[in-house]
């Protein structure tokens, strides 16, 4: 074996220029695709960051995901109703810190109740559409992030002031509101309460600042028209991944309907899943393009050795050993190139990731990188797998030369 890697280096090392080339290729595409699988998973992590812990990651509401069943549809096998109104019951989710407290003997995470409704908000003449969250401030700090998102106030400033309520930034400009002004909060049912601003926040998520305010419970509730109310509870989970599985379990245990992250937002992680396919298949075809860089050096290695083929093959080399001295070439190549790729991909993150801009529509000052050894250990297996398919085809081919044809030609 030491012998075959003597004359695989041997090879190499007579080309040197060629080699470089070969190296470089290699190396770029390593790098290169590094680089864009460190920015891509960095910038769609950031993305899932922002929208995930600006939020519940999951929301059960007073909804049922089905209607209940009818009495005569237990009773009869056929059944057909037409036109049936059902009496109005109170809205509302049913004892709702009973609830709370069975959710927390087993949940990993915190429940928080809260109050959910539609109001008109009116300053200085202009009105605009608006949701209203009732929330209790300090179980509110476990169940999202908004205590950090508050700006200019704290979310304790809700039980500084009658009627206080916090307003998104950009629900804020909308109507010229500012901190300490007075607004009036119209529900659907005509009540109009007059509040006071303790506090802005801003959570990055142009549709929550536009549209989202924050009261205590009892000023939703006194909004709603009724005492007492809890329509929805707000719960965050120590395991995002298991959003899912613990929402199924809460909708089986309590009847009411509870919605996941991954489900309020399915159709981007579908979009999430299409753009990393792109992704690696376009990783796939840089390093694809670099082994044949790889391929041209072994056919021309090949080509050139083939007195030095015959030679070994009279000694008595195997056409196993010949053509494992050109696979150990081109491997040798493709590992010398990964580890210069890697080098080189890992400056062309840090680069990246010191570049700065400002953006409107982002709070983000610099390009979101993602560094994990999973994209070098790819990136490696795809380089060297190429290497391996680029080195064994001319090999192949050196490995069926006759050595009495080889001699007798050159004589």
């Amino acid at each position: 074996m030491k012998l075959i890697l003597d004359i695989a280096v041997t090879h190499i090392v007579s080309r040197l220029r060629q080699t470089l080339v070969g190296l470089l290729g290699v190396a770029m595409g390593v790098g290169f695709s590094v680089m864009m699988a460190a920015l891509m998973e960095g910038s769609q992590r950031d993305f899932v960051s922002q929208l995930v812990d600006n939020m519940p990651h999951i929301t059960m509401t007073d909804e049922r995901r089905n209607p209940p069943r009818q009495p005569a549809e237990d009773t009869f096998d056929v059944v057909q109703f037409s036109g049936l109104r059902t009496p109005e019951t109170r809205p509302g989710i049913k004892n709702p810190y009973a609830i709370i407290a069975e959710l927390e003997a087993w949940l990993t995470g915190a429940v928080a109740p809260s109050v959910q409704s539609r109001a008109v908000i009116r300053f200085a003449g202009r009105d605009t559409a608006a949701n209203v969250t009732g929330i209790d401030p300090r179980r509110e700090r476990d169940v999202s992030k908004l205590a950090t998102q508050i700006r200019g106030g704290t979310l304790d400033a809700l039980y500084k002031s009658s009627n206080a309520i916090i307003l998104g930034d950009k629900l804020a400009a909308k109507i010229g509101a500012r901190i300490g002004n007075t607004i009036s909060v119209a529900s659907g049912r005509g009540d109009v309460l007059t509040c006071t601003v303790v506090a802005l926040f801003h959570s990055g998520i142009s549709q929550s600042d536009e549209t989202q305010s924050y009261t205590l419970l009892k000023t939703a509730q006194i909004l709603a028209g009724q005492t007492g109310i809890i329509n929805a509870m707000r719960i965050r989970v120590t395991s995002i991944l298991e959003a899912m599985a613990i929402a199924r379990r809460i909708e089986a245990q309590t009847g009411y309907k509870a919605v996941s992250w991954q489900e309020a937002n399915e159709d981007l992680l579908s979009a999430f899943e299409i753009r990393n396919f792109i992704m690696y298949t376009v990783v796939g075809a840089i390093l694809l393009v670099a082994s044949f860089g790889t391929y041209n050096i072994i056919s021309t290695i090949t080509h050139e050795k083939t007195r030095d083929i015959a030679i070994l093959k009279s000694l008595g080399f195997t056409e196993k050993a010949v053509r494992r001295i050109f696979l150990i070439e081109a491997l040798l190549i493709g590992a010398a190139g990964t580890v210069i790729g890697w080098a080189l991909g890992y400056v062309l993150c840090i680069a990246l990731g010191t570049i700065s801009f400002k953006s409107p529509f982002m709070d983000a000052t610099h390009l979101p990188i993602h560094y994990t050894a999973s994209h070098y250990a790819i990136a490696a297996l795809v380089a060297l797998s190429a290497s391996a398919v680029a080195g064994y085809l001319p090999a192949r081919k050196a490995a069926r030369v006759h050595p009495v044809e080889i001699i007798r030609g050159a004589s």
